[in-house]
């Protein structure tokens, strides 16, 4: 109990309570855009599903066996040798069976600094003790890995290697195959969590460190090129781990939504979702492009930003000894929001440093709220 009390709310979660006011222009949520969800598909798909009543009964924990397949050729054909996965609620589900099946009091994570925070909320309610490693514009540093390694001996690697969050880089195609070195050599598993990788809006794709190293838990998600509100999520791992992840899941919940899992496998099934992303990368991309546009004018001289290739986020650092926590509130006044960097950070937070999400307004709804945004920072 003690643990779980200890462990804080994830302040964009807390966030997204503040914004819903509808005339407030929120960066905050790393939401995709609902205007793009493919609603007479999806719809389509569910009345499909629903013709039989067995979607309605109760499954089996490993997921639909059309949905795992399906799931399984697409990794296939995106360059990841699959031959079955795990269906979970969502990829944060899937994070949370990898920490319990593999952390407890005392074990020691490593993670890029900074990270995705729900992922640090993960392991600390696990009791694991969490150690950074250091990250610059082309993802985790190899040669800080092997200190860390070196000196705090990690049970686990986590990271967000493409188009991370909240940082919005991308890791190296060298660097991937330094780390899967790194790993074989000191028995280390990586979790790579890819939730972003099919939101690619320049340059070519960059191979999953999970098709170049065996010690390799890969997450993926339907929520970020389909619905989240859809909850699914899916995990690849080694035979043995994947069976043991299996009963874990069984103990937490026996199986995810049977309905909402048969009309992903029919929407896959009768739907071109790679045509989907491709539409979505375009619209994505040219928010990303307004955002990226209006920094300059936005932010005060000094600052510096990422200018990522793909996904939703675009991370600053503001200069001086500024606290963006305290110019939020600010920005709540101007009816404009994003989140303070400080949440991302395992261990000495940098308090300069903020996350934008492009993905969730048009190009004139960022150049209005970034207008906004440039009377709080300038």
């Amino acid at each position: 109990m003690h643990r779980t009390l200890s462990v804080a709310s994830s302040p964009v979660r807390d966030l997204l309570a503040l914004t819903s006011r509808p005339e407030v222009i929120s960066f905050a949520g790393g939401l995709p855009a609902p205007e793009l969800f493919d609603l007479d598909g999806v719809r389509a798909a569910y009345d499909v599903a629903l013709r039989d009543r067995s979607v309605l009964q109760y499954a089996p924990t490993e997921g639909n066996a059309a949905l795992r397949d399906l799931v399984s050729e697409r990794l296939t054909a995106r360059g990841l040798p699959t031959s079955d996965v795990l269906i979970t609620t969502g990829s944060q589900q899937a994070l949370a069976l990898v920490a319990t099946a593999m952390l407890g009091p005392g074990a020691v994570v490593a993670v890029e600094e900074p990270t995705y925070l729900a992922a640090l909320q993960c392991f600390r309610m696990t009791g694991a003790r969490i150690v950074p490693v250091e990250s610059d514009a082309d993802g985790l540093v190899p040669s800080s890995l092997r200190s860390v390694v070196a000196a705090e001996k990690p049970d686990l690697l986590y990271l967000v290697p493409t188009f991370a969050n909240p940082t919005g880089r991308t890791l190296s195609a060298a660097r991937r195959v330094e780390i899967a070195e790194i790993a074989a050599a000191h028995d280390l598993w990586i979790v790579e969590d890819d939730p972003y990788g099919e939101l690619r809006y320049r340059g070519s794709a960059v191979p999953p460190l999970a098709s170049i190293s065996d010690r390799t838990v890969y997450l993926g998600s339907f929520s970020k090129i389909g619905a989240p509100g859809m909850r699914l999520g899916w995990l690849r791992a080694p035979a043995d781990l994947l069976r043991t992840l299996t009963i874990v899941k069984q103990a937490a919940d026996l199986h995810t939504s049977t309905v909402d899992q048969a009309a992903a496998a029919v929407y896959l099934a009768d739907n071109d979702l790679d045509a989907h992303v491709t539409r979505l990368c375009a619209e994505y991309g040219a928010r990303r492009d307004a955002m990226l546009t209006a920094l300059p004018t936005t932010t005060p001289a000094g600052t510096t930003w990422s200018d990522p290739d793909g996904g939703m986020f675009v991370w600053l650092r503001l200069p001086g000894d500024v606290d963006s926590a305290v110019l939020l509130k600010d920005a709540l006044l101007h009816d404009v929001a994003f989140v303070p960097g400080a949440a991302f950070f395992a261990t000495t937070p940098d308090h300069a440093t903020l996350r934008l999400s492009f993905t969730t307004n048009t190009v004139q709804e960022i150049g209005e709220g970034m207008a906004r945004l440039a009377k709080v920072l300038r």
